[in-house]
Formats: structure tokens, sequence, C-alpha cells
């Protein structure tokens, strides 16, 4: 945490005392008060930004000073929440959930274009308050998944899967929340969701999806939730989509014919390369394809300055991938945690220690139906004892895109949207080969957002040729300077 800004026993204007700080940002601290009330305290400059989308009103600012700093406050009784949402968050009754719900649909009347993953829950004035961090962002729907299952990655539109995470909730009750929240409620699969068996002790369970009428019978489903006809599809990258069906979509698919041989689940994997060669893109359409809870294992998410508190975090995130499973746990920049103990900079004990906690929990996990997908810039860094085969099985390098896969991403790309006649990829593919491929989806993007602005309701070639000048040559500065000039 940051450093407290208002110490122990501070007294407020209406006399309340400071007792703990339990949360902070950049420019936010939430406080516990001696008499159990609750205190938001934050910067001036972030009070106005709510105050200029309209979020929270002026008026319910109260200002207070210590030392030279200055403070705008609300002070939250004790019978309403007041959490960030990040970091400590659990609903104990059915009416918790519809009043978060409710803030989330009255914040985004608000705030329609940011993310608030990383928000605020003021419950007295049903508010979410965007703390505008630099972390990831995540959709709505991941949000309040991640709310009502405290701290699991999965989206209410997951709606099988969060009903056997949310076993205290029927599943009317997490539409009626998922409708209050604003966003779609499930269909016909979540209807009757209380007839089915999310999890059959059976090997596999029949389904009746078939929405056409004509009486065919439905996708056999295994216990995993994955149809054996479904095929993982990654535009862009062949070689690594064909590794992903083979190694993990085939095994979960079919788990019959696999255990009938000894394999159980599918075995721990890393993916290494450059920066921008596609790693994150790849676990990301994984996970999404799957449709299983994710957990992540990044220098945020567990980082302490504190001795023995990283590997304590880190334990707790697998045994929650291991309640979870069948479910993923990503582990981000693997650096940060495993590089080799025999190296002079990363010898301390609590160095040690944490890695010792991967090369204990890893198999586990393993063996527990949790798939680890570990994602790295620099292969040569990580310990050799957890490269190992049986921790990790299979170390993939992924390469920066070569001229097929960028051909292949575009066009997977413009045929999601509109385009003219005519449209011609061939500039698009000569200037992105050999960058990045979020550099590819970029340019589609900014392509379309320009022909929109433009009254245009189909791509057109103009505007892809706008967009590929916002792309930077290579070894230009990207980016536009506002208010001075590149040195």
């Amino acid at each position: 945490m940051s450093d407290k800004w208002l110490p122990a026993a501070y007294q407020l204007p209406d006399g309340g005392r400071i007792s703990a700080m339990t949360a902070s940002g950049d420019d936010w601290q939430i406080y516990k008060l001696e008499d159990g009330r609750n205190l938001l305290a934050v910067l001036p400059e972030l009070a106005k930004k709510w105050s200029s989308i309209s979020i929270l009103e002026d008026a319910l600012w109260k200002s207070i000073s210590f030392g030279e700093s200055h403070f705008q406050t609300i002070v939250s009784p004790q019978k309403y929440t007041l959490v960030a949402i990040s970091q400590d968050i659990a609903f104990r009754t059915k009416n918790d959930a519809i009043a978060f719900a409710v803030s989330m649909r009255e914040s985004r009347s608000r705030y329609h274009d940011g993310t608030l993953h990383d928000a605020i829950y003021l419950e007295q004035y049903s508010r979410l308050l965007p703390t505008y961090s630099i972390s990831p962002s995540a959709s709505d729907t991941l949000v309040l998944g991640a709310c009502l299952t405290d701290g699991v990655h999965v989206s209410t539109n997951s709606f099988r899967r969060l009903c056997s995470l949310v076993g205290w909730l029927s599943p009317s009750d997490l539409t009626e929340i998922i409708e209050a929240a604003g966003l779609p409620a499930p269909g016909s699969d979540g209807a009757d969701y209380d007839q089915r068996l999310p999890h059959s002790t059976n090997a596999q369970e029949s389904t009746n999806d078939d929405k056409s009428g004509n009486g065919a019978s439905g996708v056999t489903k295994n216990i995993h939730g994955l149809s054996e006809t479904r095929h993982f599809s990654l535009p862009g990258r062949p070689h690594l989509e064909e590794f992903f069906n083979e190694h993990v979509v085939d095994i979960v698919s079919s788990p019959q014919r696999y255990q009938a041989l000894g394999i159980h689940f599918p075995s721990a994997i890393v993916l290494h390369g450059p920066p921008g060669c596609g790693k994150t893109y790849a676990v990301d359409r994984l996970v999404e394809f799957l449709d299983w809870p994710s957990f992540s294992i990044d220098s945020n998410s567990v980082g302490s300055p504190y001795i023995h508190e990283t590997s304590k975090k880190i334990s707790q995130l697998f045994d929650k991938a291991i309640d979870s499973a069948p479910s993923v746990l990503i582990i981000d920049e693997m650096e940060s945690f495993l590089t080799d103990r025999s190296a002079g900079s990363s010898s301390g004990s609590h160095h040690v220690e944490e890695v010792a906690e991967f090369l204990r929990r890893i198999p586990e996990a393993t063996a527990n139906r949790v798939l680890v997908l570990a994602m790295t810039n620099l292969i040569e860094m990580i310990d050799p004892a957890i490269l190992r085969r049986g921790r990790f099985d299979h170390t993939i390098e992924v390469s920066m895109p070569s001229r097929e896969e960028v051909t292949a991403l575009l066009g997977a790309l413009v045929s999601r949207i509109p385009c003219e006649p005519g449209l011609e990829l061939e500039p698009a593919i000569e200037r992105l080969v050999g960058k990045a491929l979020s550099d590819s989806a970029f340019v589609i993007r900014e392509a379309a957002r320009i022909a929109a602005k433009r009254g245009k309701d189909a791509l057109d070639q103009a505007s892809l040729d706008a967009a590929l000048l916002c792309q930077p040559a290579d070894g230009a500065k990207s980016g536009r300077p506002i208010g001075f000039v590149w040195k």
C-alpha cells in the first residue's frame, strides 16, 4: 500500500478519528474510522474528473488538510459498503449484489466509455467511481462476474459456468442481478440451468442446443463443457493454432480417449518470444475459447515488498484456480518470479522461496485440472528447474508474424465488418509484416473508425490508407506530441 496521507487518530471536522487505511491507489485512499464508518479521501484532481463526467456531485465532498496536502473526502456510514472492487469486495446476500449491480448501471449511464474494473464502490450513492489506473481493463460483464465469484475471471455471458461458481444464488437470482446491472440477460441456455448438470459424473452429457426446431439432437458435450466437434481458431498463427488444438483442445474435448492411455489433462505450457509477437493475444483467445475461469499471476496481482507475502499470494491464486477447476492459470512475465536462483542478483532467500512455491504448485495444479500457461520475453533467464519436463512439458517459441500470418489475420479481421468491393489489403500487409499482431488489429480498428467518422457504412480504401499513416514506420517515434515538439 501507499504511504498513508492521514495518520492514526487524525480527527475529522465531524469529530471522527482515523483508525487504519484499508485500501489505496495513486490518488485515492480508503480509511476505517474508530466508530466503524469508512472514509474515502482523494486528491482534488480526481474529484474534478468525477465531477466533469457528472458521476459524483461537488456538494458531496468535504475538504480537509494535513500539513501542506489537501484532500476531498466523503464519510460513508457503517451500513454502506465502501471498497475498491479490485481488492476487497464480497457479497453476503442477494440484496448486496443487486445494490452493486444498480450502482454499475447508474455509473455506466454517466461514464460511457471507460473501464470500471478499477473502480471504487460507493454504495451510499450507488456509484462505481473509476480510478483511471493503467492496469489492464475489463468489460462490465467480467467485472460483475469477478465480483460475484470472489475474484474468478468469468464473464456473466458464461452463465452456466457462473451458476456453478455461485452456488448461493439461484439462476433466476443471477439473471435478476445481471439485468439490474443493465447487462444482457442469459438466453435459453441459462434459463433451464437448474434442470442440467454442468459437471456430470459421467464422461458425457447430452444437451439439446439446437435452436432450429427441426428436432435434431443437440451437440454432445463432455464434462469440461467443450463440444467434441469444436475447433480452436487463431487467425494469423496457424502453427500455434495447430499446437493448441492438438495438445489442449483435443485432450479436454475427448477425455475418455486420452484417459484410457493415462493422459488426464493438458500439461503446462510456456510461450516465449520478443515483445509484441502475439503471446498474450494467443493466450487470451484460448482462454476465451475454453470459457473456463482464469486467474493471472503477475507483478500487479502478487507483488509485495514484504517477505513471504508474495509466496503467500501465489499460493492463494493456485488454491483459487484448483477450487474452480477446470480453470486456467496464467503466469505473465514469468521472468519476474522465476529467474535462475543461481544468478547473483536473484539469490535472496525470498526469491528462492517464490521459485520453490512454483516448483511445488505447478504439478499439483495440472493434476487438479488447472491449465497453466506462462509467458516470457526472456526464456534464457528462467530457472532450469522450472522448465524441466514434468512442470512445463512444452516450451513454444512465438516469433514475430510472417507475411502469411499477417495476411490471414487481416483477412479474418475485415471479414467481420462491412467492406466496399475491391478493398486492397496488399499495402497494409507489406507495412505490417514483422510487426506485432496488435498493430494489425489497430490498423483495421482505426480504419473502421475513420470510415465511420467520414459517414461511410463500409470500410473503404481511403480509410484503410489513412489508418496506415497512423502506423509509425520502423524506427520512427510513435504517438503524436501534444503541446511540445519532438527533439
